[in-house]
């Protein structure tokens, strides 16, 4: 860990954009992966402070990325969101079933409450993922919402429609 302090020195010593507004300056959220090969920033041609970025696991509609849309929009002026999911995702390599099979058989505990939101379909996904955002009651009604694929093999980004 003591590797990341000294990066962080490094790129501390170069740091002039401490004056950021809280609010993100396009007005947006981007619910994404933590995959490491998604760069959002420069994948979408943004800056530090242009958009507040939601990363998880397949950058899921979950509880917790809900509850930070929440917060962007009604007290941090974001008025869209984009979900971006990726090709070649991890998340389509296994199920809710089998990954809790592997933590009952490799560390003896119950995860039978838990849900990973592993997917099939690409696409799907996306729209599922769309669809929550749209029907929360939490979100204000106005709020724009568009779905994406981002291809991690060529960088490009695309729509997918809504079903």
């Amino acid at each position: 860990m003591e590797v990341l302090i000294e990066r962080n020195r490094g790129f501390a010593a170069a740091f002039d954009q401490g004056d950021l507004p809280i609010p993100p300056a396009e007005r947006l959220a981007i619910l994404t992966c933590m995959d490491a090969r998604v760069d959002p920033l420069r994948a979408f041609g943004l800056r530090l402070g242009d958009a507040h970025m939601i990363r998880n696991a397949g950058g899921r509609a979950s509880d917790d990325a809900l509850r930070s849309l929440i917060i962007s929009a009604n007290l941090l002026q974001v008025r869209s969101v984009a979900v971006v999911h990726h090709t070649d995702c991890g998340m389509q390599t296994f199920t809710d079933e089998a990954l809790r099979t592997r933590l009952a058989e490799e560390l003896g505990v119950d995860a039978s409450g838990l849900r990973f939101l592993p997917f099939s379909d690409l696409e799907e996904s996306v729209r599922e993922d769309v669809r929550r955002i749209r029907s929360s009651p939490f979100l204000p009604p106005d709020l724009v919402v568009g779905g994406f694929v981002y291809d991690v093999r060529s960088g490009l980004l695309r729509e997918v429609p809504s079903a």
